[in-house]
């Protein structure tokens, strides 16, 4: 008797707008560091962290250690380039305060700030 197998699915974005997806298939009791070696992808990609804080399942942090289910999908995530509040700061700064946010769109004639 042959043990079950797993279809899992292993996602990595080396860059914006591409896809890298692996389908394979893993003897049950898998975990993750299992399914991002069975899948080449630090061989392809030597520069890739894989470190805490990279790793999930479905959209969620985990460890290298966790087991994994049928049909779950583990992605790779890169780091960040630039800090999201300073960027949407500087985008605030050039559009300036009057044609962003909540005073984007005022009636005519209407009080500032209305």
């Amino acid at each position: 008797m042959t043990a079950p197998l797993l279809g899992v699915t292993v996602a990595y974005a080396p860059g914006p707008r591409q896809l890298e997806e692996t389908a394979l298939s893993l003897p049950a009791g898998s975990t993750v560091g299992d399914a991002l070696a069975a899948s080449g992808l630090a061989a392809r990609y030597p520069d890739i962290d894989l470190g805490p804080g990279h790793v999930g399942v479905w959209g969620r942090k985990t460890g290298l250690e966790h087991a994994l289910r049928e049909g779950d999908r583990v992605e790779v995530w890169r780091a960040l380039r630039v800090d999201p509040k300073l960027a949407r700061r500087e985008r605030f700064g050039r559009q300036g305060a009057r044609t962003a946010g909540l005073f984007a769109k005022r009636r005519p004639g209407a009080k500032p700030g209305y």
